[in-house]
């Protein structure tokens, strides 16, 4: 029997992207508590500089969440030509790109802004950047360091939702609680304070900073910076395996 069993465990992802982690969560025989904190909104001026964009004028596209990879994907995945390589800043962020048909050349061992800046070779080439509105300008700027010239586009942001009372008290409730994403740690602050359910698990080192930066208590940050790192991670730390 696992040790997530009848665990309860609160998803925080925006209501479209819930199922994935849930169903991980379920397929472990966990009880996914479903409180969605951040919702991803399309910047419409971001999409159409996006549209417009001729990708074959690119060296590299490097993109920071899945929620950019649908982005990209939905107005340039079945471009005949695309820039000559692509870079993920994770390996969710490389499924959803290697799903629209588009080919991952890079995905760092630190899964993070820092991790591609660091295996990024230094260049005077063009480089595609597509990230959320108020990304953390760290990647940006690490890559214009080193001499890349950079074309940024933000075709989404994440707006901040709030729970229910019902939810809140599901939430509370539970045996632990993921965090995908710095938006859904700052919109969990914002309805709970520091308050939080036993066990906290954060995506990777960049969720886990602002979390703590936040006031919360991470105890668990996945080392394969995924949806299934997660749960891999609680798991073996409810095991006593971690």
């Amino acid at each position: 029997m696992s040790a997530l069993s009848g665990r309860r465990v609160v998803v925080t992802r925006s209501g479209e992207q819930a199922t994935a982690l849930a169903s991980l969560l379920a397929a472990a025989g966990a009880i996914p508590v479903i409180v969605p904190l951040i919702e991803i909104v399309p910047v419409a001026t971001e999409v159409a500089a996006l549209t417009a964009i001729d990708p074959a004028q690119f060296d590299w596209l490097v993109v920071t969440s899945p929620n950019g990879a649908h982005s990209y994907a939905a107005v340039h995945g079945r471009a005949p030509t695309q820039p000559h390589r692509i870079a993920a800043v994770g390996t969710a962020t490389a499924a959803a790109l290697i799903a629209a048909g588009l080919v991952v050349d890079l995905v760092p061992h630190e899964q993070s802004g820092a991790g591609v800046v660091a295996e990024f070779a230094p260049g005077d080439g063009r480089v595609l950047l597509v990230q959320a509105v108020a990304a953390d300008a760290a990647l940006a700027e690490g890559l214009t360091a080193k001499g890349w010239r950079l074309t940024t586009v933000t075709p989404y942001r994440s707006a901040p939702t709030r729970p229910t009372p019902g939810q809140q008290l599901e939430a509370l409730a539970a045996d632990a609680v993921m965090f995908a994403s710095g938006s859904a740690v700052q919109s969990w602050v914002a309805a709970f304070g520091a308050t939080t359910s036993p066990i906290v698990v954060a995506i990777g080192p960049q969720t886990a900073q602002v979390a703590t930066r936040s006031g919360l208590k991470v105890a668990l940050v996945a080392a394969d910076h995924s949806l299934s790192g997660m749960v891999d991670v609680l798991e073996r730390h409810l095991a006593g395996t971690e």
